[in-house]
């Protein structure tokens, strides 16, 4: 199993200010480093937090090679996965296949949505793209966008039949598919990371090994200073960390992601808040509360 650290980010895709049809490599490379920087110990390209939904295929692949030449330059041992995942199997393989050839240490494959296959179809789906890569693949459940869901059975049967599908990003509020898990695989078989980031912690306490996080582009640093208080057996620190970054978890989902961390990036200067339709930006007021909470953590800001 490829170890993935406990920090992954989801990255989002900067944009041109003013020109969203042109992704904006400067500001790309300036969050790169940033993450690296700051507590990531992977990042993810092409996820649906980057806007993937209306990226073009081409636009992805070169989004990835433009991520693995920037870490190699900057010589950061931070792991590069790709978000390959549609609810098309043949376009999952495809992409997947691509990503190989550029050279990534993990797939990130959600689960089909619209579509709404049974738990056979979720097999199979998962199964033709292990058999046409090589790479280790993240699951990623996370059925208030797909309105379906893995089960611990289904995850479990993927693993024993395709070791190489050895990680889960969880984002389904079901902290007992956790415990079911991890009844029957140990965390050195198979890594689960929690969806969500304000249900990291609770879910540390049943055997998650730390998160695919959104955000982490503001507060990495934190976020692992939690994570390692809370393996070093120091609950109380790990508790008062999250309760001073719960309102900043809060405020950034209170429109479809990655709407406010978007913004939350425009007002400490790393990003455009720039997002292809059908997102739109904040409410003037919206902008306004995400700022106090910034300012409060004491983030940098323009």
């Amino acid at each position: 199993m490829t170890d993935l650290g406990q920090i992954i980010t989801a990255m989002v895709t900067p944009f041109e200010a003013g020109n969203k049809s042109q992704i904006d490599y400067d500001a790309t490379g300036k969050l790169i480093e940033h993450l690296v920087n700051n507590g990531s110990s992977a990042i993810i390209i092409s996820g649906t937090t980057g806007e993937s939904p209306t990226l073009s295929h081409d636009e992805e692949i070169e989004l990835l090679k433009f991520a693995k030449n920037k870490l190699a330059e900057l010589n950061a041992s931070t792991k590069l996965v790709f978000g390959a995942g549609s609810n098309s199997t043949q376009t999952s393989i495809t992409m997947s296949k691509r990503a190989e050839e550029v050279g990534v240490d993990a797939l990130l494959i959600v689960t089909p949505y619209y579509n709404k296959p049974n738990q056979a179809g979720l097999r199979a789906h998962y199964s033709l793209i292990a058999q046409a890569t090589d790479l280790p693949i993240i699951l990623y459940n996370v059925p208030s966008r797909t309105n379906i869901s893995l089960t611990a059975d289904t995850i479990i049967e993927l693993y024993r039949d395709y070791p190489q599908i050895c990680m889960l990003k969880e984002a389904s509020s079901n902290i007992d598919i956790i415990s079911q898990i991890r009844g029957q695989l140990s965390a050195a078989e198979f890594a689960i990371y929690s969806g969500d980031d304000s249900l990291t912690l609770p879910m540390m306490a049943v055997g998650a090994q730390g998160v695919i996080s959104v955000a982490s582009h503001l507060v990495g640093n934190e976020m692992q200073e939690m994570l390692n208080a809370f393996k070093q057996g120091e609950l109380s620190k790990a508790q008062q960390i999250q309760y001073k970054l719960m309102p900043l978890f809060d405020n950034l989902f209170v429109e479809p992601n990655p709407t406010c961390v978007k913004a939350a990036l425009a007002i400490t200067g790393l990003c455009s808040a720039e997002l292809r339709e059908p997102l739109v930006p904040l409410s003037a007021k919206q902008e306004a509360k995400l700022k106090q909470v910034i300012q409060k953590l004491e983030l940098q800001t323009q």
